[in-house]
């Protein structure tokens, strides 16, 4: 009975909700009597012992027939007063004073918490432990808890909260599944058609830098997106390790190339130290890699206002196995040593991260997951006003350009190969934008492109046109991806040629909530997730088609050695750059002050070509000054240069007079 009572148990449940026992008698009352009730409700635990409405002991169902077991023990206690038995108990166990008794039998309020009574009942003496304990109850009566029901309470409390907590975390990722739609959707246009647009020839240099912007904005807001999602995932046990063989040169190019124009822009230096025995290709978790470079990287620049951010590599062997050793200093504010411990908790921020306010606390420790994951660690040195140094070692495999393709230096897809069959791709997105995304891409390449807004669209151009690969949005109003595949592939089961079925990729932005395995189980050939890469839209279609794309040679300039210190030279104060201009043509000063005045960046980039090379400081400076649209600063330096002319004039004037 009482287990169905358990059952109704919550999560705010106290002792007066559990099963409890109303057995007490007075203290004249015969230990016959008692014997009697116990005999015939074997249910109850104990009993209590009463004297004027106070209760002055509690005698066990165990410790009462244990007593009468004993040699006379029935001729003493059962035709007595259970006083008798009572006393002899108390002197034995020194239970004579009110304190004692209730520290050892537990005497609690009804309103106190089931998991609070259990702590304090396992904390009694050894023999007191499987006794029952006694609440009091708001009208003063006393009621007997047997020790197994409150530990049988205990635990469906703790199934309780498990089960609230699954639910909680269940719809915590569906909210996150949820919102990365959302969120990834839009952004998958914003980032797509940057792309797109960047590698379009006919703009001009300065419309090309607004879309650089344009996309490195949106990669950032992407990147702020999916470290709340990885969070996320990695709290659920969701992040596995991916080992791949990769370029490491490339990896920490890339981080120059990502970094170099905020160090650029901040006044810093970004320097690359990489051991002269660096191996070029190695083996490891390149994704998580990358992720841990970019989140230190990141900090280091942010919160670094003048110096360097050094970042480090080497490989060392250590007992046949090989580790990379990283490092990324900077010359920062540094970090209290007693705020070293916050660095790698979720959401929580030191001094000079409450100070910017900028961040959410995940990013580091995402970081410290990735490399635990990857089976590494990291340290952390660090001293204030001096800067912050994080040492990393990461276990790697070295491996050889032979084992994997290389994809960088492919350029940009251009077109088909001759003599192919005619593609017909089909783009199905509820989305106009994204699909539009998808259509501007294949259609200019060459390929025989429709377009689809829900899945009951897709299967009625399947029926009669028949596709030869479907690009296939998950979520979408009316019929989804997954109804519309399922349907695709019953029909195709009927025809008779089921080798020429169509290749099905799926496309979500919502990367926390659906599986790779769950995807390709429900009748998909593949899984993509939004935003994507253009690179990997080409790489599935000759996967999956066999297609062969002409790509756009690559220019040779990107094959020169770039400089392993980005901004190295120390920054020119105003007063030097304006003397250096006044070596400059006059008519030149005037062009680039008009330019500069109108905002005419394009003009301005071209003036300061004509700069001489021995002069390069300049030219250095005012391209900054351009790129990051600072033309006032520009103007103010060639006002401070014609004063200066003026006043070398003048004194010219005055020695000729002379």
């Amino acid at each position: 009975m009482f287990v169905q009572q358990l059952d109704k148990l919550t999560l705010d449940s106290c002792l007066a909700d559990l099963p409890s026992y109303d057995f007490e008698v007075q203290i004249t009352t015969l230990g016959k009597v008692v014997a009697d009730t116990f005999h015939e409700h074997p249910e109850l635990p104990g009993v209590m012992i009463t004297s004027n409405n106070k209760i002055i002991g509690m005698i066990s169902r165990i410790q009462f027939f244990e007593r009468l077991s004993r040699p006379y023990g029935l001729e003493v206690f059962l035709n007595r007063p259970i006083r008798v038995l009572w006393d002899i108990i108390a002197k034995s166990e020194k239970l004579l004073d009110a304190e004692t008794l209730v520290k050892r039998h537990l005497l609690l309020s009804a309103d106190c918490s089931i998991n609070q009574a259990a702590e304090l009942a396992l904390k009694r003496p050894g023999t007191f432990i499987y006794e029952p304990i006694v609440i009091a109850l708001p009208d003063r009566s006393w009621r007997l808890v047997d020790i197994q029901v409150l530990l049988l309470a205990q635990s469906q409390l703790f199934s309780l909260a498990k089960q609230a907590a699954e639910a909680a975390n269940k719809a915590k990722s569906e909210f996150l599944a949820n919102m990365s739609h959302e969120l990834r959707t839009p952004l998958n246009s914003v980032i797509g058609f940057a792309q797109i647009l960047s590698q379009d020839t006919s703009f001009q240099s300065e419309q090309q830098e607004r879309l650089r912007i344009i996309n490195r904005s949106g990669e950032h807001l992407l990147s702020l997106i999916n470290n709340i999602l990885e969070m996320s995932k990695i709290e659920a046990g969701q992040i596995t390790l991916n080992e791949t063989n990769f370029d490491l040169y490339t990896v920490l190019e890339d981080m120059q190339d990502m970094f170099g124009l905020k160090v650029q822009k901040k006044g810093l230096q970004f320097v690359l130290e990489q051991d002269p025995d660096l191996p070029q290709y190695i083996s490891a978790d390149e994704g998580k890699l990358r992720q841990v470079l970019i989140n230190l990287i990141g900090n280091g620049v942010k919160f670094t206002r003048t110096g360097k951010v050094i970042l480090r590599a080497k490989v060392e062997e250590v007992e046949n196995n090989h580790q990379l050793q990283l490092e990324v200093e900077d010359t920062g504010p540094g970090i209290a040593q007693e705020e070293l411990n916050k660095l790698f908790v979720p959401f929580e921020q030191t001094t000079a991260g409450h100070q910017i306010r900028q961040g959410t606390g995940l990013g580091l420790a995402i970081t410290e997951k990735f490399i635990k994951l990857m089976g590494g660690d990291i340290t952390t040195k660090s001293t204030l006003g001096v800067g912050t140094c994080f040492q990393l070692s990461i276990p790697i495999h070295l491996s050889s350009p032979q084992t994997f393709p290389s994809r960088r230096g492919k350029g940009k897809v251009i077109g088909l190969a001759a003599k192919q069959p005619e593609y017909r791709i089909l783009v199905v997105d509820d989305r106009v934008d994204n699909g539009l995304l998808l259509l501007d891409l294949l259609v200019s390449v060459g390929f025989s492109v429709q377009q689809a807004i829900n899945g009951r669209e897709a299967t009625e151009i399947w029926k009669v046109w028949h596709p030869h690969l479907i690009w296939m949005d998950l979520h979408m109003p009316e019929m989804d991806g997954y109804e519309a595949t399922k349907q695709i592939r019953q029909w195709e089961s009927q025809l008779d040629q089921p080798s020429s079925s169509t290749k099905i990729i799926a496309l979500t932005a919502s990367v926390f909530q659906e599986k790779r395995d769950e995807v390709l189980s429900s009748g998909f050939d593949d899984y993509m997730v939004k935003p994507f890469q253009e690179e990997l839209i080409w790489e599935k279609m000759s996967e999956y088609l066999g297609v062969e794309l002409i790509y756009q040679q690559p220019d040779e300039a990107n094959g020169k050695k770039r400089q392993n210190t980005i901004c190295e030279r120390e920054q020119v104060t105003s007063e030097d750059l304006s003397v250096i201009l006044q070596d400059m043509p006059s008519e030149w000063l005037c062009e680039l002050h008009k330019a500069s005045s109108e905002l005419r960046g394009k003009k301005v980039k071209q003036l300061i070509k004509d700069i001489p090379p021995e002069k390069e400081a300049i030219a250095v400076q005012l391209k900054n000054f351009a790129e990051n649209y600072q033309f006032d600063r520009i103007v103010k330096l060639l006002n401070f240069s014609y004063s200066g002319e003026q006043q070398e004039s003048q004194k010219s004037k005055v020695k000729s007079q002379k």
